[in-house]
């Protein structure tokens, strides 16, 4: 990463996550008013004020680095160093008070995700992954630790998480359906935290199917510094302007068994 103090921007990207997670916790499990925006996804207040917290704390650190938010749009296009920001990834399990949703901090390089920060508020854990080393997990009962995917190469062995059904159009789901049939058991919910227990080895698969950048750029160093894969469905990297699939997996050959389910 010609250009990039990487541990700067990992120090940048820790005070972003802490600034969000510090707008968010006074919100968690309190009366929050819901909006909807043009897509049907909900935002709250909360969303909002993490996002400005992570973009004042990013400004300041790399005044002409690009910014790309969910709730503010984009600052300065065209730098080819860009944060890409989901403050509440899960807005609809945190107004609902599940701990599954998380803030999420991505470093773009020429369009790759080279830096990914998923930190949850409300328990405290954070995933830390840079693109060419080991990823990090910190846990408040369990302190520093290295994530770590486990082998699965069967499908029939697998355990796989969508969030929900809803992200499937008809021919989307009958994809998805013919991988669900062939996996030992399918979990529900999770967003982005389903990405951190696939790093730590709890599960094995992950589909979804309408994932924004900002959804998915901090999840890529994340899986792959855990030893795993993350393409879209069709098994390409996950770059800007991808179609909005995602397929993440523990391991190369549970991936590839997946992958060619999908494409039949």
């Amino acid at each position: 990463m010609p250009g990039l103090d990487v541990n700067a921007a990992v120090r940048a990207a820790e005070r972003a996550a802490d600034a969000a997670a510090a707008a968010i916790r006074p919100w968690f499990r309190a009366r929050l008013a819901i909006e909807r925006k043009g897509d049907e996804s909900p935002v709250t207040a909360a969303d909002r004020a993490a996002e400005q917290a992570m973009r004042a704390v990013l400004a300041e650190a790399f005044p002409d680095h690009g910014i790309l938010g969910e709730e503010f749009g984009e600052d300065r296009p065209g730098a080819a160093l860009q944060w890409v920001l989901d403050p509440i990834d899960g807005t609809k399990s945190f107004v609902t008070g599940r701990p599954t949703y998380g803030s999420l901090v991505a470093l773009l390089a020429d369009g790759v995700p080279v830096l990914g920060v998923m930190s949850q508020p409300s328990i405290g854990e954070r995933w830390i992954g840079i693109r060419g080393r080991p990823t990090t997990f910190f846990s408040p009962i369990g302190g520093p630790a290295v994530a770590r995917c486990r082998p699965c190469p069967a499908l029939a062995e697998a355990q796989l998480s969508l969030t929900t059904l809803d992200v499937f159009t008809p021919d989307t789901r009958a994809q998805w359906d013919r991988l669900a049939a062939r996996v030992a058991q399918v979990t529900w919910g999770g967003d982005c935290y389903a990405h951190g227990l696939l790093a730590l080895g709890l599960i094995d698969l992950v589909a979804e199917a309408t994932y924004k950048i900002w959804d998915w750029a901090a999840l890529v160093p994340i899986v792959e510094g855990a030893g795993g894969v993350i393409t879209d469905w069709s098994g390409r990297p996950l770059r800007p302007g991808a179609d909005g699939s995602v397929l993440a997996a523990g391991d190369a050959a549970l991936h590839a068994a997946a992958r060619d389910l999908l494409a039949e």
